[in-house]
């Protein structure tokens, strides 16, 4: 049997929603289960060199994983990764790792886990759930855990005249740096600010309305602790409003940073985010994006 597991970018972290909220984008990762007696990891695509292919790969650690928590032995499999999302960019290439290696396993194993089961472990090996739900599911989504420490996941509505873009820089950051430069407490003024600011942020989404979004992209719990981490953050920030977008925020942890526009401002807004990475010695990847609404896809052939 060869399975192929096709799992979705995410960009989490988005404004205010720090830890809770993401989205899937339309770039993808892949990854081919085949049964073998030679067990094997196979990395190409975008910065295959920086992939283990050893029994250290996350993926393959997630596909044994789930066959730990089921109790079985892993069948030994030649695992294909097919890169199409950049490493420690902020765009939930680990992510993609353990939901590819989870669902891989659990289709070979015969679907005996559900979705939620599938995320609770994928939500324990990442460690925070706002990758790694938007990468199964797909859309856009907001994640919560209740008091006794179940999770529980929402469907965002994303308008549809509300237009991803992503600006890659040549240059990795990674999430664990990022983590150390968050302050150990808040006030409850930045508290109350985040809420208000996400509320808002639902709607905009939800409606399109410019105004709403350009109000509710701001926060105090993580992007002014991190802008000092990404080379020329202030002018790039100045260039995506001037041209049209919404706001801009950093994607995930960084350095991957991503505006919000509309079909029409969107090709000025990717060229100006361009053009002012140049000015500061940065060669970026950027890229009009959409959401990934179908999340991830699992086929046999």
């Amino acid at each position: 049997m060869i399975t192929v597991v096709t799992v979705p970018a995410t960009t989490a972290n988005l404004g205010p929603g720090f830890d809770c909220l993401g989205a899937a984008l339309t770039l993808t990762n892949r990854f081919t289960f085949s049964l073998s007696d030679r067990p094997h990891v196979r990395v190409q695509g975008t910065e295959a060199a920086g992939v283990s292919n050893g029994s250290d790969n996350l993926a393959y650690r997630a596909y044994n994983r789930l066959y730990e928590y089921l109790g079985r032995q892993a069948p030994p499999v030649y695992l294909e990764i097919d890169l199409g999302v950049p490493l420690a960019r902020g765009l939930g290439s680990s992510a993609t790792a353990i939901i590819g290696g989870l669902v891989g396993a659990n289709r070979l194993a015969g679907f005996p886990l559900s979705h939620r089961e599938v995320l609770e472990l994928a939500i324990e090996m990442e460690g925070h759930p706002d990758n790694v739900v938007p990468a199964l599911l797909g859309g856009c989504r907001l994640v919560l855990q209740e008091g006794g420490g179940e999770w529980h996941w929402l469907e965002i509505p994303w308008h549809q005249e509300v237009v991803p873009i992503v600006a890659i820089p040549d240059f990795e950051l990674a999430t664990e740096t990022a983590r150390q430069v968050l302050p150990a407490h808040c006030t409850y003024g930045d508290a109350v600010f985040n809420i208000s600011h996400l509320g808002a942020l639902l709607r905009g989404l939800e409606t399109g309305q410019r105004e709403w979004l350009q109000l509710a992209l701001d926060d105090r719990l993580h992007q002014p602790y991190r802008q000092g981490l990404i080379k020329g953050y202030a002018d790039l920030h100045s260039a995506a409003l001037e041209v049209g977008a919404h706001g801009l925020v950093i994607s995930g942890a960084g350095p991957t940073l991503l505006a919000l526009g509309d079909p029409i401002t969107a090709p000025a807004i990717a060229a100006a985010l361009r053009e002012t990475w140049a000015k500061f010695n940065v060669q970026a990847r950027v890229e009009v994006l959409g959401i990934q609404r179908q999340g991830t896809t699992v086929r046999d052939r």
